[in-house]
């Protein structure tokens, strides 16, 4: 389990951030901050993965939270939660250590999608051993941002790849191409293509599978769901 801090001064709010982290598998909420230093003094006693910090509190700038966090030797990493949309506060926040940005307001769905994507980064660099090159980092940072569909290849469409990943997402041990895109509604050809992109963007694994006599087949996983 993910162990949370919530650094909220709002108490609805608080309350309403606490509901979602616990409804999202794999986090738990280990306690709630309404200020700065109550939150630094939580954390000299109880070590936790994340800190949802919100960057207006009534004591403190939230990014001198952060910035102590790491002055402390703190491990624990940080998403921002704040209605700040000024620029120059996003990119303190980078230099400050924060892995992502959410913009209140938002909805369940938006912070399910940011602990998702952050649950992935933690997955792939959670092993003891040496990345096998920059492919491999690239793909793990790219998890936090998950699949910038703004930016897709040419020839490439969100309806299909929102197809693609649904029916990879229902084929829980994996599944080969023609299986994905036969419940996708698309030809093997052009699903795998979009399991290729999900690859490279690490969401997906792959593996090859032997069957019988001739070349193996390779399967695709989503990657929340990979071991």
């Amino acid at each position: 389990m993910i162990s949370v801090l919530v650094v909220e001064d709002d108490p609805v709010a608080g309350e309403a951030h606490e509901l979602y982290v616990s409804r999202v598998d794999g986090f738990e909420v280990a306690g709630r901050a309404r200020t700065g230093q109550d939150a630094l003094r939580f954390l000299e006693h109880t070590q936790v993965d994340l800190v949802l910090l919100d960057l207006r509190l009534p004591d403190m700038d939230g990014l001198a939270v952060a910035r102590a966090l790491r002055n402390a030797g703190s491990n624990a990493d940080v998403i921002a939660v704040t209605s700040a949309r000024d620029l120059r506060v996003v990119r303190a926040s980078v230099a400050s250590g924060v892995v992502q940005y959410l913009l209140k307001p938002f909805t369940f769905a938006a912070m399910r999608e940011k602990l998702e994507h952050y649950a992935r980064f933690r997955q792939s660099l959670g092993h003891d051993r040496e990345a096998s090159g920059q492919s491999e980092i690239d793909r793990a940072f790219s998890t936090l941002r998950g699949v910038d569909r703004a930016s897709l290849p040419k020839g490439m469409g969100e309806e299909t790849l929102a197809a693609v990943v649904s029916a990879l997402r229902a084929h829980r041990e994996g599944a080969a191409a023609g299986a994905v895109g036969e419940l996708a509604g698309v030809s093997r050809v052009t699903a795998r293509r979009y399991l290729e992109y999900l690859v490279d963007n690490g969401m997906a694994g792959r593996e090859p599978r032997y069957g019988g006599v001739g070349r193996p087949e390779m399967f695709y996983r989503w990657a929340e769901d990979s071991g």
